[in-house]
């Protein structure tokens, strides 16, 4: 496998009970790439989501990330060796503050089990690195803020910073944008190309113009099988994709930019 890839998938399938819901699955994503996958709903993006992280287990088929097979890797296996997903829905405590929640993603690194029960001043050495990682978010002056009065979209900028301080090199995120009115979604869609500097990208994402604006290559998924793969420019114009998304109007597509 080339260095160039990150993460590679060869003939992935999932069955649930005669049901194929990811159907021979050649993904491959590029080291340095925001790649991503979508496809109208029940198309499998999520299931195949689930099956990178080891929430499901392949039927059938390969998972190659940095050249080394994790098939049978455990999800924790999976988390320590770099590959880290945010899930749709917001997953950050909304009673902690700002700086607690990224500090609370932080304590993995301090080598022990979380330590709810410990006083606070044996985490202050925590706080630089929470605070650039909320910086790299724009949440910085938002530290001392409870976490529950933040905007949606600034909820899931936090749960993008909780996910950066697991030291990614593959990010996973499942419909980062979803549920959100245009601010916040502008908001998140510079945040997640600000934050692939130095990382890779894999996406779940409906928001066509979200994928227009910064998807490096695009996989799109129809009935669990791989519809069409490249850039928006030419995914976009491809009739079969137009079809699946539109019954052959193209408007969403043409008019994503």
């Amino acid at each position: 496998m080339s260095t160039e890839i990150i993460l590679e998938t060869r003939q992935l399938t999932k069955e649930f009970k005669g049901f194929v819901a990811v159907d021979h699955v050649n993904l491959n994503v590029r080291r340095g790439a925001i790649h991503a996958l979508i496809g109208p709903n029940g198309a499998g993006k999520t299931t195949c989501f689930n099956l990178l992280t080891k929430f499901h287990a392949p039927t059938s088929g390969v998972i190659l990330y940095n050249g080394r097979n994790i098939t049978r890797d455990a999800p924790a296996q999976i988390a320590r060796r770099g590959v880290i997903r945010s899930f749709q829905i917001s997953a950050v405590f909304p009673h902690l503050s700002v700086l607690e929640n990224v500090r609370v993603a932080l304590q993995r690194n301090l080598g022990s089990s979380f330590h709810f029960w410990r006083s606070e001043k044996t985490l202050e050495s925590l706080n630089p690195r929470a605070i650039e990682l909320l910086a790299e978010v724009d949440l910085e002056s938002y530290a001392h803020t409870v976490t529950a009065e933040l905007s949606y979209g600034r909820k899931r900028a936090l749960e993008i910073a909780t996910t950066l301080a697991m030291e990614p090199q593959l990010m996973l995120l499942d419909e980062p944008t979803q549920g959100m009115g245009l601010e916040d979604v502008d908001r998140i869609r510079r945040l997640i190309k600000k934050v692939s500097a130095n990382r890779t990208v894999l996406m779940v994402e409906h928001n066509m113009s979200v994928v227009a604006s910064i998807a490096d290559t695009i996989t799109v998924l129809q009935r669990g099988a791989t519809l069409a793969e490249g850039p928006y420019a030419e995914v976009s114009k491809n009739p079969a994709v137009i079809e699946a998304y539109m019954g052959g109007a193209g408007t969403e597509l043409a008019g994503a930019h």
